[in-house]
């Protein structure tokens, strides 16, 4: 089928107390992955691109890889444009043909935020993209990505207030994730989600999924979470598959070779994900 965009399948998962996995792909072996895992547990699946992917390759490559794998798929997929760092980048994503697109103007002041987002929702509305913003800072690194070394929490009467300014269709809330790999276990602010989900409406999305111990995640779907993004522990994944083949045999100089290893590791990966944000058998 042909891709689609993320407003029926978070609208879907809210009122059904699961998420969708969201997961950051670099290249052909990890979309084919991803779609694999979401096929055989019949997931609908979010394929997401940060900008330094991007810089990398382009807006193009990477959703015609997306294009063609929704295609030949029979589950719905999603292109989301992820940490969206500029309204000139979110309007490039849009007009390429992404279905979804994140703008982050978390590292601006709270009204610089509220008028950025507006900006994209309202230059997407027409095209009914659902655009996703983000409140409070999630910590870490990652690629081009710097989040700080802590966490602006984000505040629930800030986040109310927040998306009814800006028309926002899901927002991106800071409760203790980080992006990379975690320093220790991450302890998350649960209660603070359940505040957020008391006086917020729209679908609520976990940033720095990858680390985060299986039982927090399904306890932050249960208090609302919607969407959960995953991005280092693919990198990993299709890592250590390559590597696996390179040492057991360093002569290999097929790509395909290696590649496919790597897309096993990841399908593996992903479909465990998919499993704990209970979104299998929800592709409708």
């Amino acid at each position: 089928m042909a891709l689609v965009t993320t407003t029926e399948l978070l609208k879907n998962a809210q009122e059904g107390h699961y998420a969708i996995g969201a997961f950051n792909v670099e290249n052909m072996e990890m979309v084919m992955a991803v779609i694999s895992a979401a096929e055989e547990l019949q997931a609908p699946v979010i394929l997401q691109t940060t900008p330094s992917t991007i810089k990398y390759a382009g807006l193009d490559y990477y959703l015609a890889n997306a294009k063609v794998a929704a295609e030949r798929a029979s589950v719905p997929v999603a292109m989301h444009l992820d940490h969206g760092s500029s309204f000139d980048l979110a309007m490039k994503a849009l007009r390429v043909g992404y279905t979804s697109i994140m703008i982050d103007g978390s590292h601006e002041s709270y009204e610089d935020n509220i008028a950025l987002s507006k900006a994209v929702v309202d230059a997407c509305s027409p095209s009914q993209i659902p655009v996703e913003a983000e409140l409070g800072k999630v910590g870490g690194k990652e690629d081009d990505l710097d989040g700080g070394e802590g966490s602006a929490y984000t505040d629930p009467i800030e986040a109310k207030i927040f998306v009814e300014r800006t028309g926002v269709s899901s927002l991106a809330v800071a409760i203790g994730t980080a992006h990379g790999l975690y320093k220790g276990e991450p302890k998350l602010d649960l209660e603070r989600l359940s505040e957020i989900r008391e006086v917020v409406s729209v679908p609520l999305v976990l940033h720095g999924g990858s680390g985060i111990p299986d039982e927090t995640i399904i306890e932050s779907i249960k208090r609302g979470i919607c969407k959960v993004n995953y991005a280092t522990e693919l990198r990993i994944a299709y890592s250590e598959g390559v590597k696996k083949v390179l040492n057991e045999n360093p002569e290999t100089i097929d790509p395909k070779k290696y590649g496919a290893e790597g897309l096993k590791c990841v399908k593996e990966f992903v479909k465990d994900k998919i499993m704990v944000c209970g979104c299998n058998q929800k592709a409708r």
